[in-house]
């Protein structure tokens, strides 16, 4: 038997090694190489953590995976009490977490260092050739083409069709209730996914492939972990997320090729799509004409994008108008009912701008003077912010602090929850207090704790139209709608699901709304109020 086939065998051989003859087994030489490749996964996480708090040796390859497949956020509020940066390690990515506002907001701004990843997967996902991925210059020029789709104007075009689904699914919401206590958080993400979808397509999606959508991007939302299994095998969620990107890419292909026949044939835009491919054709015919036609240069020059590249935008504006948009809306609603008082007030504001008639349609002028549902939108965000934390890669070595560098190829994310919960800018931080916002408060005082969109040169492109919608949204369900929440011991603890939501799911029950009890009040309030012949009250 020759030593090849002893080996293989099992039996015994030796090896002379330091003038000792070794006696091993290819079991020997397996476990010994494992015992190597542990050593070097270990060695090698010491060396990238330093002096950073975190787990003080990483479980063999898989690190931290376990934890990262059930995030909890008192987890995640531990880490980032443990001091401003910390670190963890899943599988091979290690992953430093900056905790403090200063930090968050320099990651942020140092795009010749780090690059959006949004997730681990998220480019498996989401492609790797969307625009969110894009870096440097590529990134400016994409990102100035998208710029016109949240101008003020394209904003005011968009507003109709949000109306739209505001009183389709307010209807559905007394269907979902009948009158009793039920879970919420699947029917707001509904409304939010049909609003986005309407916004961004108007009516080239049927009502029917917009519930299908809304059930093909769960599984996307699944699989948006921040840090996933690092193969793609079959039924795994990632392999699902990935499946249902190309169901709804499908969607999105067939709306824009049918709003560039639209826009080609002359008619006015009243979606996203539209206003995007006018801008093209505007540039396009300016180009060709040089302008000698007379035609005004349109503001912003842009190129031609492909229909698959406008499929791709709008599956990320999906992902975030879905995902952080149905938070925000899931624990606005809970809060309102909460504290009846302060919907009471967003009640009173939505009849006195609009002189008693609810029926007054929506529009950029009456969300200007929704002053307060403003106050009340911005408080809800600061107290819970959707997302929590935005996972950046590493392009090159980069010296965060003066202490620490952050390996190159490492994850480094920037936690937004801990500049929003300052109790030097916002006293009493866990506290719901929409007056916190009134002018020249102290909050408004400190605009660079405002973080819940994020920060430089991938700050929310639609943060706007985030917040309108919001605004819009609660507003008419106010005058449409009465509504309770049912409190339990998770009303008030934050499920992570890509986004934060109330773990009890949120119990509401809602009940059409009498606008004849406000108008009522309202006049009273008005007589009450009434300047009498010594003067003008002091409130005016």
């Amino acid at each position: 038997m020759n030593q090849t086939e002893s080996f293989l065998s099992g039996s015994q051989n030796v090896v002379r090694l330091m003038g000792y003859e070794v006696e091993y087994t290819r079991w020997t030489v397996c476990f010994a190489l494992l015992l190597v490749c542990i050593a070097y996964d270990q060695i090698a996480y010491q060396l990238r953590k330093g002096n950073l708090p975190g787990p003080l040796i990483k479980i063999p390859f898989m690190g931290s995976f376990l934890d990262s497949m059930k995030p909890t956020f008192e987890k995640y509020k531990t880490k980032w009490d443990s001091g401003p940066l910390s670190c963890v390690s899943v599988f091979h990515k290690f992953v430093v977490i900056a905790s403090e506002r200063d930090l968050a907001r320099k990651i942020l701004n140092s795009p010749s260092y780090v690059q959006p990843c949004v997730v681990d997967a998220g480019k498996k996902i989401l492609k790797h050739t969307n625009w969110v991925f894009l870096d440097g210059r590529d990134h400016v020029e994409y990102r100035k083409g998208l710029n016109g789709l949240f101008t003020t104007r394209a904003l005011g075009v968009y507003l109709p069709a949000q109306e739209e689904v505001y009183n389709k699914y307010f209807k559905e919401f007394l269907d979902h209730s009948q009158g009793k206590y039920t879970e919420f958080m699947i029917p707001f993400r509904d409304i939010n996914v049909a609003t986005s979808c309407r916004t961004f397509c108007g009516h080239y999606i049927s009502d029917d492939a917009i519930k299908h959508i809304a059930e093909e991007y769960w599984n996307i939302t699944a699989a948006m972990e921040l840090v996933n299994f690092p193969l793609v095998l079959p039924f795994t969620k990632v392999w699902y997320g990935i499946r249902s990107r190309k169901i709804v890419m499908q969607y999105f292909m067939k709306a824009a090729d049918a709003s560039r026949k639209s826009m080609e044939a002359g008619n006015a835009p009243t979606c996203m799509m539209e206003e995007w491919i006018r801008e093209m054709i505007e540039t396009r015919k300016y180009n060709n004409s040089k302008g000698l036609d007379g035609s005004e240069k349109p503001s912003v020059l842009i190129r031609d994008f492909s229909d698959e590249e406008i499929s791709l935008t709008f599956l990320s504006f999906l992902f975030a108008s879905q995902d952080a948009t149905s938070s925000a809306m899931t624990w606005l609603f809970q809060y309102l009912a909460d504290y009846p008082e302060i919907l009471q007030k967003v009640r009173e504001e939505q009849f006195r701008i609009r002189d008693g008639d609810p029926n007054v349609p929506i529009s950029l002028e009456l969300l200007e003077k929704m002053t307060y549902t403003r106050m009340v939108v911005t408080e809800c965000l600061r107290l819970r912010p959707p997302v929590l934390m935005v996972p950046y890669r590493v392009k090159k070595s980069f010296p965060i602090s003066p202490e620490y560098t952050v390996p190159k190829d490492s994850m480094v994310i920037p936690t937004l929850y801990g500049a929003l919960h300052d109790p030097k800018v916002y006293p009493d931080p866990e506290s719901f207090k929409p007056e916190r916002w009134e002018p020249n408060g102290l909050a408004q005082q400190n605009p660079k704790n405002w973080m819940v969109f994020g920060n430089g040169p991938h700050v929310c492109l639609g943060q706007r139209y985030a917040v309108n919608h919001l605004i819009a949204c609660v507003g008419k369900a106010s005058l449409m709608l009465d509504w309770s929440h049912k409190r339990t011991v998770d009303s008030d603890t934050q499920m992570i699901f890509a986004t934060t939501f109330p773990q009890d799911m949120c119990l509401l029950k809602f009940t059409p709304f009498n606008p004849a009890t406000i108008k009522l009040h309202l006049k009273e309030d008005a007589e009450l109020q009434t300047p009498t012949a010594a003067g003008i009250p002091s409130s005016a």
